[in-house]
């Protein structure tokens, strides 16, 4: 089992913690991550590029000068793409970049970025040194845990208001990026460093993507029938189809009986 030793604001180690298997224990999905971060850069597209056809551009009504006799090359409008100020031809237009996919995909794909950052993870006890909310707080505690100079992504789980000052200590530093435990995301993980977190941020996020948790539903599997008891109700479903027929010709059969009587009277006299 992949376990993560918790240091201090010092830098010192406190203890060493177990890792949910479920969580940072996986074999990473190479192919599902890719999806996902291509997912996620498609999404933030705006898609708002805009160019005018020949026919949206203002003016080029007339046309500049007659089909012949004059030398030069026709021309019917000046807004055709070939002239300057004319159209744009097979230009961009508005459109949704945006991709779909699965819920337990997605989350499947953000706990294989964790898998794989693992190693590079580290946990503090508490941010209780940050008492301010400044910058150099922050920076005193990177210096202190040797992360100096490296890509680190924070994770907040924002249970108190103290939070808040941890967040607005790192959030001015360039190479630190405070993302919250719900906003996790392949493309983040992918290209920090470290990954830096509290002890309470750790349970925050086995208890997020732990099995059977809302971030993963799981449908109970429906029991499967015993072979006799699918045989008795398809047994009993045919009879049930076959009462009816029965009875019809056991009516037809009645009724015709007695003109069989009048029609033998009949040929006896």
């Amino acid at each position: 089992m992949t376990s993560a030793q918790v240091i201090d604001h010092k830098g010192n180690k406190v203890r060493e913690i177990e890792l949910d298997k479920d969580v940072f224990g996986l074999t990473p999905n190479k192919g599902l991550m890719h999806t996902a971060l291509v997912r996620q850069l498609a999404n933030a597209r705006a898609g708002s590029a805009n160019t005018k056809t020949r026919s949206e551009v203002s003016g080029g009504g007339k046309k500049p000068w007659r089909q012949k006799g004059t030398g030069r090359a026709r021309a019917g409008s000046i807004r055709s793409p070939l002239w300057e100020g004319g159209g744009v031809a097979f230009g961009p237009k508005p459109r949704d970049y945006s991709k779909k996919l699965n819920k337990k995909m997605r989350v499947l794909a953000v706990k294989s970025a964790l898998s794989a950052r693992s190693g590079n993870l580290v946990v503090v006890d508490n941010f209780d040194s940050i008492k301010e909310g400044k910058t150099k707080e922050f920076a005193q505690v990177l210096k202190s845990t040797k992360l100096v100079d490296k890509k680190v992504l924070l994770i907040m789980e924002y249970s108190n208001e103290h939070s808040l000052l941890v967040e607005r200590s790192a959030r001015n530093m360039e190479w630190v990026k405070v993302v919250h435990v719900g906003n996790l995301n392949v493309k983040d993980l992918i290209e920090a460093e470290v990954v830096l977190l509290s002890e309470k941020g750790l349970d925050t996020i086995n208890k997020r993507f732990q099995k059977g948790a809302k971030g993963e539903s799981q449908t109970p599997a429906k029991p499967k029938a015993a072979k006799s008891e699918t045989k008795k109700s398809a047994g009993e479903k045919k009879a049930k189809a076959e009462k009816p027929a029965k009875e019809a010709k056991s009516k037809e059969a009645k009724d015709e009986a007695p003109k069989a009587k009048k029609a033998t009277k009949k040929s006896e006299s």
